[in-house]
C-alpha cells in the first residue's frame, strides 16, 4: 500500500521534519497537536483549558483533511507536562468525543515542544468510501 500525505493549512503547519498525517488504506496517522493558532503558529494562551481546547481543535481539522472526525480516532495518547490537569482533560475530551470513546493514554512528561502544557497524537480509521 503506499501511503498519502496528510496537510491542511486549519492546522498548525509542521515545526519540524513530520507530516500532519500519514494515510495508509484506510488508517490514518495524526501527528502530535500543540496548542498552536494555525494563522499565528502562536501558543493560544497560557492557560490549560484553552491549551486543550485549541489541541482538540487542530487535531479535527487534521481528521477532516484525512476524510474522517475525531470520532474516528481509535487511539488518542496525550501528554502533560502537568497531571494535576488530567480531570481537566477528561472534560474537555468528553466535549469533542462521542461514546464509544477511542483507546487512549494519558502520560505525564517533564516538557513538551515550545513550552506548552499538552501534546495530543493518535490513530483514526476512516470510513471505507467503497
Amino acid at each position: 500500500m503506499s501511503k498519502v500525505i496528510i496537510n491542511t493549512d486549519q492546522a498548525p503547519a509542521a515545526i519540524g521534519t513530520y507530516s500532519q498525517a500519514v494515510k495508509v488504506g484506510n488508517t490514518v496517522y495524526l501527528s502530535g497537536q500543540i496548542p498552536f493558532v494555525p494563522e499565528t503558529m502562536e501558543v493560544i494562551s497560557e492557560d490549560f483549558a484553552e491549551q486543550a481546547q485549541q489541541v482538540f481543535k487542530n487535531l479535527a481539522a487534521v481528521c477532516e483533511a484525512a476524510g474522517g472526525t475525531l470520532n474516528n480516532m481509535i487511539k488518542v495518547n496525550i501528554y502533560l507536562t502537568d497531571l494535576s490537569n488530567f480531570a481537566t482533560v477528561n472534560e474537555i475530551m468528553s466535549q469533542h468525543f462521542q461514546t464509544p470513546y477511542p483507546a487512549r493514554a494519558a502520560v505525564g512528561v517533564s516538557e513538551l515542544p515550545k513550552g506548552v502544557q499538552i501534546e495530543i497524537e493518535g490513530v483514526m480509521e476512516v470510513p471505507n468510501v467503497n
